[in-house]
């Protein structure tokens, strides 16, 4: 007897951001290197992003985009906290400046991106909702104000998604809220993805959120596809 194969979703399985990369995103990693210098360059951007996500933690870090150039490594920090980052007078960008320069050795200019509306960034509502998980918030409530918080920011949909020991329970389940529309397969959507985790006394729980904002429309001009290099300002 043969057992009928269902088909599975390809936007279900695949990271939201990665699969309109090319369409509506671009990549965090803009270099091009041999291979000799491509494993070097990875390793080395992992332990940077690593390092500020962990030394700003409290600075609400969203992305970090690294850029390198020949001899010049360029940072962009998206953060909800920008001050956090910068210091009074610029004293922390030049202290970060060193502590990076133990990991890559070329030059380093960082600069930091704000944030306006952390409310409708998937990776900031993530980290939201882990700290409060860790402060041993009730975790529907947390779910249920992220939600209203994002949709009357503007957001046209949101997905959250939790699993773990919920609550001290004995056997880890998962618990998922959605509002509005999520077209999770939809390529010109623009829906942004962002994961965290919570250590509680419990375990570590997982956070994951899907927030649509609306579709992104490519323009075209004499019948040609405009660039999606968001270093291209030109129409």
């Amino acid at each position: 007897m043969k057992v009928p194969i269902k088909g599975i979703s390809v936007g279900q399985k695949v990271s939201p951001y990665l699969l309109r990369i090319g369409i509506n995103r671009n990549w965090r990693s803009l270099w091009y290197a041999d291979r000799k210098e491509y494993q070097k360059n990875v390793i080395e951007d992992s332990r940077i992003r690593t390092f500020i996500k962990s030394k700003f933690a409290q600075a609400a870090v969203s992305y970090v985009v690294i850029e390198r150039l020949a001899d010049q490594v360029k940072i962009r920090i998206a953060s909800a906290r920008p001050g956090v980052i910068i210091g009074r007078r610029g004293a922390d960008i030049d202290r970060l400046k060193g502590d990076i320069s133990t990991i890559t050795k070329k030059e380093i200019s960082v600069d930091v991106i704000e944030i306006k509306n952390p409310s409708i960034d998937a990776t900031l509502v993530a980290q939201s909702i882990a700290f409060q998980l860790e402060k041993r918030v009730a975790f529907r409530r947390t779910m249920k104000r992220s939600v209203e918080q994002a949709l009357q920011s503007g957001a046209k949909g949101i997905k959250i998604s939790i699993a773990g020991r919920l609550g001290g329970a004995e056997m880890a389940r998962r618990e998922t809220i959605r509002q509005g529309s999520v077209p999770l397969q939809t390529l010109r959507a623009d829906i942004d993805y962002g994961f965290a985790e919570a250590l509680t006394t419990y375990g570590k729980i997982g956070i994951k959120t899907w927030i649509y904002k609306g579709e992104v429309i490519p323009e075209r001009s004499n019948n040609k596809p405009r660039e999606l290099n968001p270093r291209n300002t030109t129409k």
